[in-house]
């Protein structure tokens, strides 16, 4: 083995450890090589390159995200608020940094777009799993969104699982109702694998306690992280329309998807619905 010599200039305590018998300690931690080599664009448009690795990175967010967001959902079924807000709190910087992956595509022309858009064939962003998952933690449930990953079985038991568990919404509402909120059992008690859907009486919920902030200070605290997390997503799916947009107008999108159609719709769509309809009334 060949010993490697430091920088004479670099001397003392301050010089950092360069001889190893294997790999680097960071490399063994962060597995870098692992990710640096996980590229294999399908076209010679240098273009792609970008596009494939701003959307691994966001595959990264979506799995940083869905564990603070699993953290808090477990925190709230115990009743540890700060736990909870602090994961909520870690999840917004989260979808910052996520929100921004749109920037190296936000300016796509057809005609870049179009130059390795034939590569993805029948991929598109409605087939990532995780994003999945952090949609139904949100709420945004629907077992047909199981049926593109039947071909998986680690990762179809996954989404069945978080298919039918209480979304970070569900756990909020059942908290609320511990603490003595007219919270309806219509909702408690509703069938969690269906989509969430707003209710009258849990508006009427979140206006009593925005109402009173000093007496309800933790309750409105922990409403006003979720409200934060929810605008964040709606702007990430704005985000979305808008560089899919420029990309390649009201084509149909890939893997047959609706495009630009499905996205307007979508993001009309606020999750945690209460919190915002409920401000109307206070």
């Amino acid at each position: 083995m060949s010993t490697i010599h430091p920088d004479p200039e670099a001397t003392g305590a301050e010089t950092p450890h360069l001889d190893f018998a294997g790999t680097t300690p960071y490399e063994d931690y962060v597995q870098a090589d692992v990710l640096t080599h996980l590229q294999h664009p399908l076209s010679d448009d240098p273009g792609e390159m970008v596009f494939l690795v701003t959307t691994q990175v966001m595959e990264l967010w979506f799995t940083v995200i869905v564990h603070e967001w699993e953290t808090a959902a477990h925190a709230l079924r115990e009743d540890r608020l700060t736990v909870a807000r602090d994961a909520l709190k870690r999840s917004v910087r989260e979808l910052e940094a996520l929100n921004a992956s749109w920037t190296p595509l936000a300016q796509l022309t057809p005609a870049q777009f179009n130059s390795y858009r034939g590569a993805l064939g029948e991929g598109s962003g409605f087939q990532s799993a995780m994003y999945r998952r952090m949609e139904f933690l949100l709420g945004d449930k629907s077992a047909s969104m199981l049926v593109p990953h039947r071909g998986a079985p680690r990762v179809h038991a996954e989404l069945e699982k978080a298919l039918a568990e209480p979304s970070l919404y569900d756990e909020t509402l059942a908290l609320l109702a511990r603490r003595g909120h007219a919270v309806p059992q219509s909702v408690l008690g509703r069938d969690l694998t269906q989509k969430y859907e707003p209710s009258p009486e849990v508006e009427a919920v979140w206006a009593e306690i925005y109402a009173d902030p000093d007496q309800n200070d933790e309750l409105v605290r922990l409403g006003e992280a979720l409200t934060d997390v929810g605008e964040l997503v709606w702007r990430w799916r704005n985000d979305h329309l808008v560089a899919t947009r420029r990309a390649m107008g009201s084509k149909t999108g890939t893997g047959g998807s609706a495009g630009v159609a499905w996205l307007e719709k979508r993001a009309t769509k606020n999750v945690f619905p209460e919190l915002w309809s409920a401000r109307s009334h206070v």
